[in-house]
C-alpha cells in the first residue's frame, strides 16, 4: 500500500480525462525514491490535465482495468511482479496501442519474461559499487526524439548509472554516457 492512499489503488485526480497508471510493486530491492517518483508523476499529470492512479496491486493487470489507461508506468519495479495471466493482459494492452514507460529499476524486472525484456529494451546488469552515484558526461545521440528535444548535445550529471545486458538490437539509443 502506498503512503497517502486509502487502499491498494490511489486515484489522485477524479476527472474523466486521460489517465495513467503508476505501478510500483517490488519483489526485490525496494528503492526509497518510489514515493518521490509518484509525487513527480502526479504533479506532471496535474500540470498537463491527466489523472494519475498509483498501485502496487498486480491484479490491476487485466483487460477491463488496463483499458482505462492511456499509459502504464513501471516505477522502480523489481523482480517478478506479474503472473502469467497478468502478463498476457499487459501484452494485449500494449499490442492494442497502450503506452508504457519504465523508470530506473523497471529494467530489473521480469527476467523470465522475454516479451517484457524486448519492451524495456535491455536488462539491468549492474551499477557501480559504493558510492553508487557517479558523475558522467551524457551525449544526446537523437535530438529528434520527442523526449530529447531541447536537451543540449551533452551535459554532466551525477546519478546512479546502470550497466545493461541483453540489449535488444532494435532499440533507438537516445543518449549515451561516459563515466570516465
Amino acid at each position: 500500500i502506498l503512503k497517502g492512499c486509502g487502499g491498494l489503488l490511489c486515484s489522485c485526480n477524479n476527472n474523466s480525462g486521460p489517465r495513467i497508471l503508476v505501478f510500483s510493486k517490488t519483489n526485490g530491492y525496494h528503492h526509497t525514491s518510489i514515493p518521490a517518483g509518484i509525487r513527480a508523476i502526479q504533479q506532471i499529470g496535474k500540470e498537463n490535465g491527466y489523472a494519475v492512479d498509483t498501485t502496487t496491486d498486480a491484479t490491476m493487470f487485466n483487460d477491463a482495468e488496463l483499458k482505462k489507461y492511456l499509459a502504464v508506468v513501471f516505477n522502480n519495479t523489481t523482480g517478478n511482479v506479474l503472473n502469467a495471466v497478468q502478463q498476457a493482459a499487459f501484452e494485449r494492452y500494449i499490442q492494442a496501442g497502450g503506452g508504457f514507460a519504465g523508470i530506473h529499476a523497471a529494467a530489473d524486472t521480469e527476467y523470465d519474461w522475454p516479451w517484457y525484456g524486448k519492451l524495456v529494451g535491455a536488462r539491468f546488469a549492474s551499477h557501480p559499487l559504493q558510492p553508487n552515484e557517479r558523475k558522467a558526461l551524457i551525449h544526446v545521440t537523437d535530438q529528434q526524439f520527442p523526449a530529447a528535444r531541447g536537451l543540449p548535445r551533452q551535459w554532466e550529471r551525477t546519478d546512479e548509472w546502470y550497466n545493461f545486458s541483453a540489449i535488444f538490437p532494435g532499440i533507438n539509443v537516445i543518449a549515451t554516457l561516459d563515466e570516465n
